[in-house]
């Protein structure tokens, strides 16, 4: 029996194995469905069966014969609730929007026939999209988008594009992601990964194929034949079905060696501990999860540090340890722990790889297409032009996509091998377990203030806890808050046979702060001064101290409840300060070529939902004073000219004046051959198009050109620090059940100060993420793994829970444009320092509700009832 399949007829699927997901995907091209968590939690893969949502990576393909079913492809983009997304920017990265919008239409019609065109209360509709996950954060968007569509403000075409260029697109499926392209007669691959956590490979050898024939096998070891972690890559296999790969790669054989483990961290650091890097070789090939290089720091068997910055230290410690001799009152000392956090991105690592005439093509899911091609191009010996990598669409990141992933290897490797495209996706389990994570850390913060309530002295020892990796920041981070009183931080590594880390969203940050920050508002509750207060006498930011200027007049902090809470239901307000180094590209570049009577603006950065893409072409249209819907924007292809990546609050800051130094060199070409362009201001309609008609072929190519005052440090990489620091302040509100153990985040007013905002609503809906992703980290988010083995227990997104619509406060956010006149372009980057404070907001809006001060992340019911007790 057919299928009908957005209304028209299909075969029905002869493949009981097949998910009803790969057969609309794979066998019918429709790969608006996406495939995210492959558990049905998600939400990314949701189709209407005969007009109802159903999560298709769980239905059998067979159970769609005699069925209507509709993607998101059949909705056909004229959904009001697809318009709406598109205008209230209810997207980041987009590879959850499908989903989204094939639900939320089947909510947004039966609402209106219900109730006619009024809005659902904020409440409904969080219910009735509660199995959907946006890693990237978006829910105030999808909020709004679905409350107006309800209404029936959408109804038809609105009059004003929509924030984001590529946002009709997404919200209708058209946007191709990496694993998206795979051409016919691709080949899957999967990787073997070790199930011990520490031994030496002796030999890899595959099982002959179900038809005989030799199993296609690359070895990605390398000469290092030592696995230190369980689920670390060993080798990869491919079959011409994901299915059958796998089932290779079950019956690969790795001959082991066993080596003496340690998966605790505590159990690393005592006498006899086996040691994981034995040798100054080794430990110098460790894997890092920094952002910026990790400086040298001693070792001591499994603990590498300290790594020491110190102002004025020798007098800070004498300070502190004479206070603590006399019991001094105002000597706070505390300790504070953290979970690790996984990225998880929506869409996995991916990499699909072909050869062709000797040229190596690549389609990745990355956070950095030249840095990738580079490093392709030297691993496999070719000159960087035959590297051919395109990341048109990423599907989210937050740090875990900047290397040359196993996935990338794989592939390349197994191509070469068989002689056609394959494709690799990590799966979730693949993706919890190695594909990086925010390690956990122990921190302990020492302050002592005078008679006079100045701060006198600060010390922070911190220990990371990233596995096999190294590269500890929280101490160091401290450091740069609460002006220059004596102060000495001191950062270690504790190293363990456990999957390494990556650099994830503010790296360091948030630690620093869950410690930091708590610390500060318990030395205010020890000197009876309000918090706000403290941080004001303390903080001599300048930009900081114009958000607690503002945090001062907000009614949420001015009219919050004083004094101790009653009652199963306690509401709290807490704050908390943050900043952030500037970081730059100083390399970025930006070109602008007429073709075909039309402006493109190119260059080889990529979009993960930051929206780069946009601010690019605004930048342009702005400059040139022309509607930015004249030009078309291309990025994330590798031949373009080089365009940073998307890590370390660097892009926009980096991209934005590159491209407007661009306008300005286009308009001086077309003056030349238009007298009717001018010299400055907007160029008319018509002025433009005779300009362009004339310019046929003309291209200009604009740099990021040097701040005023310089920068900190000297290119590295594409990579500089700059002058000065972004700065933030959150204020959270929280409802907590005392009965339950329930935190429920309820408000919160997130304060930038990052100097000038090239798209408003773009940056506001980055932040509002932030808010998102720093109430799981404070909330729910927590690796868990194995004890004895170090394997991640953890491993799909039923046990490692992301917050979804429920779980997130209402957000304001609010941007200070002052402060960076000295940069060029104005404003600095704005996604790291965003998500810094949030958990420590949220901590300190607990003791506010409750007198208990949480210690450990993330908070737990059974943490806050414990407490309690």
């Amino acid at each position: 029996m057919d299928t009908s399949v957005n209304g028209s007829p299909s075969p029905a699927p002869d493949d009981p194995g097949l998910s009803a997901a790969d057969h609309l995907r794979d066998r019918l091209g429709l790969t608006g469905t996406k495939i995210a968590c492959g558990s049905g939690v998600c939400g990314a893969c949701t189709v209407l069966v005969d007009g109802a949502p159903a999560a298709s990576c769980l239905l059998p393909a067979d159970r769609l014969a005699g069925r209507a079913v509709t993607t998101v492809e059949g909705l056909a983009g004229t959904h009001p609730v697809q318009r709406a997304l598109a205008a209230h920017n209810g997207l980041q990265c987009g590879y959850c929007t499908p989903g989204f919008a094939v639900a939320a239409s089947v909510f947004v019609d039966a609402w209106r026939a219900e109730h006619g065109d009024t809005r659902p209360a904020r409440d409904d509709v969080a219910e009735a999209l509660s199995g959907h996950l946006c890693r990237c954060g978006a829910y105030e968007g999808i909020f709004a988008a679905v409350a107006a569509a309800c209404s029936g403000a959408f109804d038809t075409e609105p009059d004003r594009h929509p924030p984001r260029a590529d946002a009709p697109d997404k919200v209708t499926g058209r946007a191709r992601f990496s694993a998206d392209h795979a051409p016919s007669g691709t080949w899957e691959g999967a990787i073997v990964r070790s199930r011990v956590p520490h031994a030496r490979v002796r030999e890899v050898s595959a099982a002959p194929g179900p038809d005989g024939a030799t199993t296609p096998l690359v070895d990605l070891l390398g000469e290092d034949r030592v696995v230190r972690y369980a689920g670390q890559p060993i080798a990869a296999v491919a079959a011409p079905t994901r299915a059958a790969a796998r089932a290779l790669a079950e019956a690969v054989r790795v001959d082991l060696e066993p080596l003496p483990s340690v998966t605790d961290p505590r159990a690393a650091t005592a006498p006899g501990a086996p040691v994981l890097y034995a040798t100054r070789a080794e430990r110098e090939a460790a894997p890092t999860y920094g952002e910026v290089p990790t400086p040298p720091a001693p070792w001591n068997g499994n603990v590498r540090g300290p790594g020491v910055l110190s102002w004025r230290g020798p007098t800070a410690v004498a300070r502190l340890r004479a206070a603590a001799r006399r019991a001094d009152p105002l000597l706070v000392a505390e300790e504070y722990t953290t979970a690790t956090q996984v990225h998880s991105p929506l869409e996995p690592h991916v990499s699909v790889a072909s050869w062709v005439d000797g040229d190596l093509h690549l389609h990745v899911s990355t956070q950095s297409v030249g840095k990738i091609a580079d490093r392709a191009a030297r691993r496999w010996n070719l000159p960087r032009e035959r590297v051919h990598l395109v990341a048109e669409y990423v599907g989210g990141g937050f740090g875990a996509k900047n290397s040359l992933s196993a996935d990338v290897v794989a592939a390349v490797e197994l191509s070469r091998r068989v002689g056609r495209p394959v494709r690799v996706v990590l799966d979730r389990s693949e993706e919890l377990t190695d594909a990086g994570h925010r390690p956990g850390t122990r921190t302990r913060v020492a302050l002592l203030a005078g008679d006079d309530g100045a701060l006198r002295a600060l010390s922070v020892d911190s220990h990371g806890d990233g596995g096999v990796s190294v590269g500890s920041n929280v101490a160091l981070l401290a450091a740069l808050m609460y002006g220059r009183s004596p102060r000495r931080v001191r950062d270690y590594d504790v190293v363990t046979n456990r999957p390494p880390g990556e650099p994830m969203r503010g790296p360091g940050g948030p630690p620093m702060a869950w410690a930091l920050e708590q610390t500060v508002d318990t030395m205010a509750l020890r000197m009876g001064e309000d918090p706000l207060s403290l941080r004001r006498r303390w903080d001599g930011n300048p930009k900081r101290r114009a958000l607690y200027t503002r945090v001062a007049e907000l009614p949420l902090w001015r009219d919050r409840a004083r004094g101790r809470r009653t009652g199963r239901f306690r509401r709290g307000v807490g704050l908390a300060a943050a900043g952030w180094p500037y970081l730059l590209a100083p390399d970025a570049r930006v070109e602008l070529v007429v073709e075909g009577g039309a402006l493109v603006v190119r260059s080889a950065t990529q979009d993960i939902g930051t929206g780069i893409r946009s601010v690019l072409g605004g930048a342009v249209a702005a400059r040139l004073g022309v509607d930015a819907s004249a030009l078309r924007v291309e990025i994330g292809h590798s031949g373009a000219v080089h365009g940073t990546g998307s890590f370390g609050s660097r892009t926009t800051t980096s991209m934005g004046p590159a491209a407007e130094d661009a306008a300005d060199r286009m308009r001086a070409a077309l003056r030349e051959r238009s007298p009717g362009v001018p010299a400055r201001g907007p160029v008319p309609e018509h002025a433009f198009k005779e300009a362009l008609a004339a310019a046929e072929g003309v291209s200009v190519v604009g740099e990021r050109r040097r701040d005023r005052w310089g920068a900190l440090t000297p290119n590295s990489g594409d990579l500089a620090v700059g002058r000065g620091m972004s700065g933030a302040v959150h204020v959270m509100e929280v409802e907590v059940d005392t009965l339950l153990g329930r935190v429920r985040p309820t408000r919160c007013w997130a304060g930038i100060a990052a100097g000038r905002i090239y798209d408003e609503r773009l940056a506001r809906n980055q932040c509002e993420g932030a808010v998102v992703q720093g109430v799981g980290y404070a909330l729910f988010e927590e690796r868990r793994d194995d004890p004895e083995t170090g394997v991640v227990l953890s491993d799909d997104l039923e046990d490692y829970r992301l917050p979804g619509m429920g779980d997130v406060p209402e957000t304001e956010v609010y941007f200070h444009e002052e402060g960076f006149e000295h940069v060029t372009g104005g404003g600095v980057g704005l996604g790291e320092v965003s998500v810094v404070g949030v958990a420590a907001a949220l901590g300190n809006a607990v003791h506010d509700a409750t007198g208990w001060r949480p210690r450990d992340l993330p908070l737990r019911p059974d943490r806050l009832i414990g407490g309690l007790r």
